[in-house]
């Protein structure tokens, strides 16, 4: 995918996630850096569980809104870190505080919810996905990497 493409997907339910995400592995084209962006309940959370699953790790996914950061391992060992910053409200010295630069430069899969409240210190390779609730209820994935 070249730079500032954009790319968009729809699902119209939680069951096409599988689906999606193996469309959206191909789009990244590699890159492992994933910024999720969308209104609460948008399906933030969603999306990083059905990555997880279909990189295979039996690992339970919950959202780290509290904890900020989980950990889920991957069956070939490595892990994969699951970001959330909506509680992250000192900006950039905070995210440096919680070594956020340290997981998105680790060469690891980083997914990252809100991923836009910490915009000064993100890499120069990953991909945005802003997530948009339908009138129906489906979801539409509007992708662009940078």
């Amino acid at each position: 995918m070249q730079s500032n493409q954009l790319t968009q997907f729809f699902a119209s339910s939680e069951a096409a996630l599988p689906a999606l995400v193996q469309q959206l592995l191909g789009v990244a084209a590699g890159c492992r850096v994933w910024f999720l962006e969308g209104q609460l309940g948008a399906g933030k959370t969603a999306l990083a569980k059905a990555l997880v699953a279909y990189l295979g790790s039996a690992d339970h996914v919950s959202s780290p809104t509290y904890s900020l950061v989980n950990e889920y391992a991957l069956p070939d060992g490595e892990p994969l870190y699951h970001i959330d910053l909506y509680r992250l409200r000192g900006g950039v010295a905070e995210a440096l505080e919680m070594g956020l630069d340290s997981y998105l430069y680790s060469g690891k899969w980083c997914v990252v919810e809100w991923g836009s409240l910490a915009e000064a210190i993100k890499p120069e390779h990953y991909i945005r996905i802003t997530i948009d609730v339908q009138s129906d209820g489906s979801r539409s994935y509007l992708v662009s990497n940078k």
